[in-house]
């Protein structure tokens, strides 16, 4: 407590009154090395989640520069990695690019990172809750960088939607000084969905909702992403709520979910396969607002009571509700959890 005294009260040094924009050493621009020895640099350096990258050589970030028209040097976003932890940093253009390539990414893929990136949102949150963050992505681009959208679409099992989610964590590392154990991360236990993050493409052609970017306010077919962050998904059968048996009510079993949600923080996302979507519809709800208000007991347009510490820091969502088809049809199978949409972008900008 004495220390913690003298903190406090001591005067502030000339060093600590002076103001500006920290720039972070980012060391220099070029190393050279064996790819053994580089890969182990970048491993103590921290510029990496641990994995194995691919060296970002001069050719690889040029090739995946080429995917865009804005320029390397322009600034993509300031980045903090939560609260008030630590430095807000900046990055650019280049930064993304040079993350994309270490995670893997194909060049094509680059306007969705780029567009994740330009949010300033972090993969990884400095809080002791170990938060997870997802995003969802809407309109033919799915296709386009063959995104998957059917069986496993949640899974590390297509490569568009790992390294996607993997770009978004190392530029989060290395463009927003996130991810470090003991200061700039403090998960009590962690949290595995802080690797790759979610990355969500629905299931546009088999959900009977209108997609998700559509109820955002943005047109059918429109590439979009909108980011989530929250406490992550989980499976269905994870919840008390769920009796799973011959004759199974899944929008009661929604609803019951819905309400044993800590609401007030994130809301509930319900990851919906497209079966349990059509049961929903079946049960007489043919658009996710009709579900929606029978879900909350609130009529379109009234606002959520908020409830809790409103000084946390954190978006509070008030109690909302947000449903996501995704993935196969071959089981009666869905996911719910704690996350609330934050930002939507418009890819096609970002080209």
């Amino acid at each position: 407590m004495k220390e913690l005294v003298e903190l406090l009260t001591t005067p502030l040094t000339a060093a600590e009154l002076k103001t500006g924009e920290i720039q972070p050493d980012t060391g220099p621009p070029t190393y050279t090395g064996t790819p053994d020895e580089l890969q182990k640099l970048f491993r103590e350096k921290r510029y990496t989640d641990f994995l194995p990258v691919i060296l970002p050589t001069q050719d690889k970030v040029d090739e995946m520069l080429a995917n865009t028209s804005h320029s390397p040097d322009m600034v993509l976003g300031r980045m903090n990695p939560g609260s008030e932890a630590g430095e807000t940093w900046t990055y650019t253009v280049r930064t993304a690019a040079i993350n994309a390539v270490m995670a893997g990414a194909l060049p094509e893929y680059f306007p969705v990172i780029l567009a994740i990136g330009s949010t300033g949102m972090t993969a990884v949150n400095v809080s002791d809750n170990g938060f997870a963050a997802g995003a969802v992505i809407n309109g033919r681009i799915r296709d386009e960088i063959g995104l998957n959208y059917e069986e496993g679409a949640l899974g590390p099992y297509a490569h568009a939607n790992t390294t996607i989610g993997r770009a978004w964590g190392l530029l989060s590392i290395n463009g927003g000084n996130c991810g470090k154990v003991g200061t700039t991360y403090m998960g009590t236990v962690g949290n595995p969905m802080n690797l790759i993050s979610i990355i969500i493409a629905e299931n546009e052609e088999r959900s009977p909702f209108e997609p998700f970017s559509v109820r955002r306010g943005f047109k059918k077919d429109e590439n979009v992403v909108t980011l989530f962050n929250g406490w992550g998904v989980l499976s269905a059968k994870n919840w008390a709520a769920t009796v799973w048996g011959p004759d199974m009510n899944y929008p009661e079993i929604i609803k019951e979910i819905y309400g044993t949600q800590d609401g007030w923080l994130f809301g509930t996302l319900a990851v919906l396969s497209p079966p349990i979507a059509d049961f929903v519809r079946d049960g007489g709800y043919d658009t996710v607002e009709k579900f929606t208000e029978w879900v909350t007991g609130r009529a379109p347009g009234v606002k959520p009571k908020v409830q809790g510490n409103l000084n946390s820091g954190i978006r509070n969502s008030g109690g909302t509700f947000n449903v996501v088809v995704t993935g196969g049809s071959n089981n009666n199978y869905f996911n719910m959890g704690g996350m609330v949409p934050s930002q939507s972008v418009q890819i096609d900008k970002w080209r």
